[in-house]
């Protein structure tokens, strides 16, 4: 190798006939002719490693590809704008209970209007997780729980969907209400019997299987799924607070009650349920974490997160806080000394083979939060020795929605109805049976598995569902019966709300 130049984030080095360009980002790495030696200017980027560099005949061809490349984004503030509105409009599709005059995805219908009947309470309402009929205490408070920080962190961003984002948190909470408030010293945490559920592939409308329900007591505790609750009550105060004053008080004020029954009854929903709550939705690791995550959401309704709060705050203990989410933070980007994190070769964050958009999203909002938090206290990320900046966290968040929406090998948008092509073959039970509309009478629950098995289209649309998404060498299989990549789910979704949010307000 010859002498080596080295312009801004990148290196110049000489192979003989061509000049290779490598750059901190892996699609703007690039050959330039020997012949001219001008320097290019490269922005920061997250650090990433690209085996073989494209190579280019002349200076302003690799210019003008570059430019294009790097400079030019795959889509416009109107086109995140859009994905926005589909984001909010998929919770229509899940919503259980006595749909309303409004209800905008039409083919979908009321059902489980007798959910709690047979145990002498309403818990009629609420969200179904994901493609089946069962509504998960859980996930259900988590997805609302990320939902009420979207419009908390990017609400002002929304512009006409802040509305809708605000109906999709009401239809939660008014349920988690309903399941908290029912019977002293009780949470209801699920509605619907998991086993009996996935023996079937019928629409919510027509389901006919057990609507058992499940609860959490003094007794048989679960502090877990108990604070998460409280968490997303009160994280949707702080939304309702200045329109809706006196919902916000009564959100804000059971979430307190919970929180103290989490806290004074200590113990995981996991034990208590088994296996009606696994391998579903089992607690992994404990119920420390959403304690402390709902001690900060019900502070008064002021704080949300402890990043915010160690970043106004130079006391030890808030730095430590600070130190540990850094370290975080760092083991996402690459190049940095944290780095720990997997890509796919199209450049998508990869941590499972099931549902893996829930990671991607979930990360992708917690690093636009975290640039923004920084970005308002002039901080930074500290890797090691190096620095991360707001910037690069916004770049590498970026990268992920576009690539969610269609900026990947596959030319795939895995959001259904963004973009001109999609997943076609959802793993959902109400998108892929003929809506009552289509078909009046009851399909039964073994005669709805010829729509699983169909190789049609569904019928229905399920407009802004992110499903699961492709595997770690970015192939995805169109596949009903695959539902590990075909699944949509209202946690994936939630964080999403709040990632395209910050993008369609930017220029």
């Amino acid at each position: 190798m010859a002498a080596t130049e080295k312009p801004h984030l990148g290196t110049v080095e000489s192979h003989g006939i061509f000049y290779s360009i490598r750059t901190l980002d892996p699609v703007t790495s690039m050959n330039l002719s020997l012949n001219d030696r001008r320097t290019l200017k490269l922005p920061a980027t997250p650090v990433y490693k690209m085996a073989v560099p494209l190579q280019y005949s002349s200076y302003s061809q690799a210019l003008e590809s570059y430019t294009l490349h790097y400079f030019s984004t795959a889509f416009t503030s109107q086109d995140y704008a859009d994905a926005l509105e589909k984001s909010i409009l998929f919770f229509e599709g899940q919503r259980s209970g006595k749909l309303p005059l409004n209800q905008r995805l039409t083919w979908r219908g009321d059902s489980g209007l007798s959910d709690g009947s047979a145990y002498h309470v309403n818990l009629v309402g609420g969200y179904y997780d994901a493609g089946d009929n069962v509504k998960f205490g859980l996930p259900m408070a988590f997805t609302t729980t990320l939902l009420a920080w979207s419009v908390i962190e990017f609400g002002s961003s929304m512009r006409n969907q802040i509305t809708n984002a605000k109906e999709a948190i009401r239809w939660s909470t008014d349920y988690l209400l309903k399941a908290t408030t029912a019977t002293p010293d009780t949470l209801y945490v699920q509605v619907g019997d998991p086993n009996m559920d996935h023996r079937c592939w019928e629409r919510p409308e027509d389901m006919d299987t057990p609507r058992n329900v499940y609860k959490i007591t003094t007794q048989n505790p679960g502090s877990d799924v108990a604070a998460e609750t409280a968490a997303a009550l009160a994280a949707a105060s702080i939304v309702f607070k200045e329109s809706d004053p006196s919902y916000s008080t009564e959100l804000l004020q059971t979430a307190m009650k919970v929180f103290d029954f989490a806290d004074r009854h200590r113990g995981s929903y996991s034990d208590s349920l088994n296996s009606v709550v696994c391998p579903f939705y089992c607690s992994y690791s404990g119920f420390q974490d959403e304690l402390l995550w709902v001690g900060m959401t019900s502070d008064l309704g002021t704080k949300i997160l402890l990043s915010k709060e160690f970043l106004e705050k130079t006391t030890e203990e808030f730095q430590l806080y600070k130190s540990h989410s850094d370290n975080y933070i760092c083991s996402l980007i690459p190049g940095t000394s944290s780095f720990q994190a997997q890509y796919t070769p199209g450049g998508l964050f990869y941590k499972a083979t099931e549902s893996n958009l829930q990671y991607v999203t979930s990360t992708t909002f917690l690093l636009l939060t975290y640039a923004k938090y920084l970005g308002s206290n002039g901080g930074v990320a500290k890797c090691g020795g190096a620095t991360v900046t707001a910037e690069s966290l916004v770049a590498q968040a970026k990268k992920q929605v576009d690539y969610i929406l269609g900026d990947n090998p596959a030319k795939m948008s895995y959001m259904v109805g963004f973009g001109s092509m999609y997943p076609q073959h959802v793993h959902h039970r109400g998108s892929s049976v003929p809506s009552k509309n289509a078909h009046p009478n009851s399909i039964s629950c073994n005669d709805g598995f010829q729509y699983l098995y169909s190789s049609s289209p569904n019928p229905n649309v399920l407009v802004g569902a992110i499903v699961g998404g492709p595997d770690n060498r970015d192939q995805f299989a169109d596949d009903r019966n695959n539902y590990q990549q075909s699944e949509p789910a209202t946690y994936i979704n939630a964080p999403f709300v709040g990632a395209l949010a910050f993008f369609s307000a930017e220029n």
